[in-house]
């Protein structure tokens, strides 16, 4: 999965979508996915990334990251595969 180019993202978790003209706050978390989606990144690099930082469950660390990729799908806020 891919952010949509057009997506931008400040330093402290603001996103915007210009087409839509909608925004979201993000926590530290949040911007550090995005930031790796936005690289084009793949869900498995992401997970590797984020284990390493964080001292969290695989598990609840899969099902966090997937539920926030899905909530990305649901805004239409990434690129079609």
């Amino acid at each position: 999965m891919k952010l949509k180019s057009n997506i931008a993202i400040s330093e402290n978790g603001f996103m915007f979508d210009p087409y839509t003209g909608d925004s979201y706050n993000l926590n530290n978390t949040g911007v550090e996915i995005i930031k790796h989606l936005k690289a084009g990144k793949t869900n498995e690099e992401i997970l590797a990334e984020l284990k390493q930082k964080y001292d969290v469950d695989d598990l609840s660390l899969e099902q966090n990251l997937y539920d926030f990729i899905a909530m990305l799908s649901h805004y239409d806020l990434l690129e079609n595969a």
